[in-house]
């Protein structure tokens, strides 16, 4: 009984999903929609249609790369709100690598421009990390001002330096075709990037679980002090954590230029370092599950255009609902497994159970 408690703790954020699409079928009927016909429309644009299909892999690209960079300091106890930052400047290095840097053979240049891009996120993220560090402050505000100013630069770059002549709108050149990514599925925009993602989730669950930085990051944030005492470089290991999580922000910036875009827009990115705030408690922290929490968010994204025009529900609604959906998650991360006070309380439920038996059997007899 007390193992069958412990999953459905673990399972929480499943329930919480459950839950937010419960209340958001209230919000569907007060629309006028039938919340079963309009979730069917979702599901299946977003994942039984071969284009849908498409569509929510090449979100989950980006969404996946994102997570794993809240996950990773999270585990050192450091949050990073500053994954949109480290997009844009991902996107930033990446296309000024592509575009500016001598012809080159594909096989040079590209792995060029992506480890541009995750440099690129990589320093951003540092930045935060050296002062967490060092002078003692709050990741959680550097990160959140770091996406302005990171924004910003971008905007002004794609709308200046680096603008197409006679573009409408704040864009570069096209990237050359041959630096593309490859795409997984024919004739789509679904490209390789979520496979990358896919294995940088399963080597950092290892490196997580089996590895000495993956034990001392945990140390650091369980007891940073106590991590210190115990010989763990503290200091560098922020500063550092906070690279690795900076360049896998600058990875999903980098694969929305390459694989995507082909271009460095100004506002490329809807908004995917929040989306991964979401994918890492969806995914309780752990990165072996953040591909399908990413897989599932990206649906909801690319399946609420398809309802949007299948059954005519207005965009607020479906906003409404993936609302619903963050905060059902977040709430359910409050109810934390405490296998003391479960095991006392079913010891409790046995001994009544026994004595109400006992009191039975002995009201019986006495029938008898």
């Amino acid at each position: 009984m007390l193992t069958a408690i412990r999953y459905f703790y673990v399972l929480r954020p499943v329930w919480a999903v459950l839950l937010a699409l419960f209340a958001g079928s209230g919000l569907i009927l007060i629309a006028g929609v039938s919340p079963i016909t309009a979730y069917a429309e979702l599901f299946k644009g977003a994942f039984l249609d071969y284009w849908g299909l498409a569509g929510t892999l090449v979100k989950t690209s980006p969404i996946l790369l994102a997570g794993l960079a809240v996950i990773l300091p999270l585990r050192a106890g450091l949050l990073n709100i500053g994954a949109e930052g480290q997009i844009y400047m991902g996107g930033l290095f990446s296309a000024m690598a592509a575009l500016l840097l001598p012809a080159m053979p594909p096989l040079i240049l590209v792995p060029i421009c992506v480890l541009a891009g995750a440099l690129g996120g990589g320093l951003w993220g540092m930045i935060p990390g050296y002062l967490k560090a060092y002078h003692g402050m709050n990741e959680v505000i550097l990160t959140i001002l770091l996406n302005f100013i990171a924004i910003n630069i971008v905007s002004y770059v794609a709308g200046g330096p680096m603008m197409q002549e006679g573009a409408p709108y704040p864009y570069s050149e096209e990237i050359r075709q041959e630096l593309w990514l490859p795409w997984i599925m024919d004739g789509t925009d679904a490209h390789a990037g979520v496979v990358i993602g896919l294995a940088l989730a399963m080597v950092m669950y290892f490196v997580l679980k089996y590895s000495t930085i993956g034990f001392a990051l945990d140390t650091i944030g369980k007891n940073a002090t106590a991590a210190r005492y115990a010989g763990v470089p503290v200091r560098p290991y922020i500063v550092w954590v906070m690279f690795a999580a900076g360049a896998l922000g600058g990875l999903a910036g980098t694969f929305e230029v390459l694989g995507l875009k082909y271009r460095l827009y100004h506002h490329f990115s809807p908004g995917y370092g929040f989306d991964g705030i979401v994918v890492a408690f969806l995914a309780t922290v752990n990165p072996l599950i953040a591909p399908i929490a990413a897989f599932f968010l990206s649906g909801l994204k690319a399946g609420a255009l398809v309802m949007q025009r299948a059954v005519g529900l207005e965009s607020t609604v479906i906003e409404a609902i993936q609302g619903l959906v963050i905060i059902f998650v977040a709430a359910s991360l409050g109810f934390k497994f405490n296998a003391t006070r479960w095991s006392l309380f079913l010891q409790r439920r046995r001994k009544l159970d026994a004595e109400v038996g006992d009191t039975f059997a002995t009201f019986r007899k006495g029938e008898e």
